[in-house]
């Protein structure tokens, strides 16, 4: 089991790092990760109505494959 575990980890980090560097992963038919990436704007604290600037992120974006789409739209 310990060395599943690692595998794992190792698998799950190594998405991280790809990710982290603006790249792609797709596993093909079921799903991709991209990073989506939002600019700063100017917001609105909602507990004090304070006008504040939220930062610019990177959001990771899943994007279900054609072929799992498919297969879950099928089953009754």
């Amino acid at each position: 089991m310990k060395e599943v575990e690692r595998i794992v980890n190792l698998i799950f980090n190594r998405f991280t790092e790809t990710l982290k560097n603006d790249g792609r992963i797709e596993i093909r038919g079921f799903v991709s990760f991209i990073i989506k990436n939002y600019g700063s704007y100017n917001g609105r604290n909602p507990k004090t109505r304070e006008r504040i600037k939220v930062a610019a992120r990177k959001f990771p974006f899943l994007k279900v494959g054609k072929d799992l789409k498919n297969r879950v739209n099928s089953m009754k």
